[in-house]
């Protein structure tokens, strides 16, 4: 159902409550999402991104209840992803000569996903498109996360469409920040941010300061998922300017895999010697094959330092750590510490392995990490919590 927005502006999206993953299988969404598309009417109409393509025909079906289609005189495709896309194949049936505005990069995705030779018009930062008593004015945004990723202002209404910058997971009857759980809002968009956009924090952190620096007046900024942000607009600026830096709390995080408990009492163990050290640090423990690898992702992009543990199989780890491990040098954290840990029955080789794995994501290694073999008895787990009193002290 349309919902209001402005006088000017409707959404027009989809809200997706039983999305359980994106992007295949390799984000959760626990909390659902939304696609949000929006309309703006002025003397002439744009529409600004679609859906989802498996709700193509239910968003074009809507939109006519909402607007004949025909006077739809631009469309503003923002991001090119088949989530913001999808719909336009259904859409371009009814409305074939309507103008698609994107940059250049965007036309090509848009012709490499659907093969169709559209009415293109390629736009850059500052350029303008007058709607009448408003304008629309267009930013590329390249890497956030894709390269024809750009943000549209609309002036007059104050309005940023930020497509998939400070978006969120997060689907809701309500659109707006102020009339839902902002904890949960913010974690989403933590969440968001850290296995999505991390690896373009530069791009971030430019992006965010250039349109800071174009002082504009911004009433609403209206991502392409999760709810509108209203009231906590300075809240999520100023959390985006500090994911965007290296970001780091006073954590601790534990990954760990374990066949038959032994891995598991070592991290137990070196948990309780960081605690020892350093009360005040948040130690998190997290089994990689059980705990969402998204939230695990999430803790360590929180975290000062890591520690990651294994045993060893068939001369390297488990399947669950190589998954984490893979992951999160896909997500260039940067300026955090780590080692690794586990328990053997022969050879031993896990720690090492982890070790290197955690070099070449771009972490700092404190030490030589820690293995024991066998089973660990009580002198075993005292020294394991020796070790994470040390490495506790190295942070």
């Amino acid at each position: 159902m349309a919902k209001k927005i402005t006088d000017k502006v409707t959404w027009v999206g989809k809200v997706d409550w039983e999305l359980t993953t994106f992007h295949g299988d390799e984000l959760s969404t626990h909390r659902g999402s939304s696609y949000n598309a929006y309309l703006v009417r002025d003397e002439k109409v744009a529409l600004i991104d679609t859906v989802w393509k498996p709700y193509d025909r239910e968003f074009v079906e809507n939109l006519k209840k909402e607007i004949d289609l025909k006077d739809i005189d631009y469309i503003i495709m923002n991001h090119n992803e088949i989530d913001h896309s999808g719909s336009l194949v259904e859409l371009m049936r009814e409305i074939p000569d309507v103008p698609i505005y994107c940059t250049a990069k965007g036309e090509a995705i848009i012709r490499g996903h659907y093969h169709q030779d559209w009415n293109f018009v390629n736009v850059k930062t500052g350029d303008t498109l007058s709607l009448g008593e408003t304008t629309l004015t267009f930013i590329e945004a390249t890497m956030l996360h894709w390269p024809d990723t750009m943000f549209t202002y609309l002036s007059g209404e104050n309005i940023l469409f930020s497509n998939d910058g400070f978006g969120q997971h997060f689907a809701s009857h309500s659109l707006f920040d102020d009339d839902v759980d902002l904890c949960e809002v913010m974690y989403e968009a933590e969440k968001y941010y850290a296995n999505i956009l991390n690896p373009f924090s530069m791009m971030a952190k430019k992006k965010v300061n250039d349109i800071l620096a174009m002082n504009l007046p911004i009433n609403l900024v209206c991502p392409s998922h999760g709810v509108i942000w209203r009231k906590n607009i300075p809240l999520i600026i100023e959390k985006y300017l500090a994911w965007a830096d290296a970001y780091q709390t006073d954590q601790v995080t534990i990954v760990y895999d374990t066949m038959w408990q032994s891995t598991r009492l070592l991290a137990q163990a070196i948990a309780d010697g960081i605690s020892a050290v350093s009360p005040s640090t948040t130690v998190k423990l997290l089994n990689a094959a059980h705990d969402d690898k998204n939230d695990i992702l999430t803790q360590m992009f929180r975290s000062k330092a890591v520690l990651v543990g294994s045993p060893t199989v068939n001369n390297g780890f488990t399947y669950a750590i190589a998954g984490i491990l893979e992951m999160a040098k896909g997500l260039k954290f940067k300026k955090k510490k780590a080692a690794a840990f586990g328990s053997y029955g022969w050879s031993g080789e896990a720690p090492k392995l982890i070790a290197e794995h955690l070099q070449k994501a771009g972490f700092e290694l404190v030490g030589e990490g820690f293995r024991t073999l066998w089973v660990p008895d009580g002198q075993a787990l005292a020294q394991a919590t020796e070790y994470g009193k040390e490495f506790a002290s190295s942070l």
